[in-house]
């Protein structure tokens, strides 16, 4: 299951920074809580440690590369 963050925390820090969830859980329920607390992504973490790498590497494309952010 999903820590279970207060969600204000969670919406607050969404304003100023993408917020990534990488976790076990494939839960629809855990999704919808989770996107509902504002995150930005939910990632189900794979089992093997090669494909976390590749997962990582994904991530930090993705929110380094590809991603147009706002400067403010």
């Amino acid at each position: 299951m999903v820590a279970k963050p207060k969600t204000d925390q969670i919406r607050s820090g969404a304003k100023k920074n993408s917020v990534v969830v990488l976790t076990t859980s494939k839960s629809e329920e855990d999704i919808f809580h989770t996107y509902n607390l504002g995150v930005n992504s939910f990632i189900c973490k794979p089992a093997g440690f090669q494909e976390l790498v590749e997962i990582t590497r994904e991530i930090e494309s993705y929110w380094f590369g590809t991603v147009v952010l706002p400067s403010r």
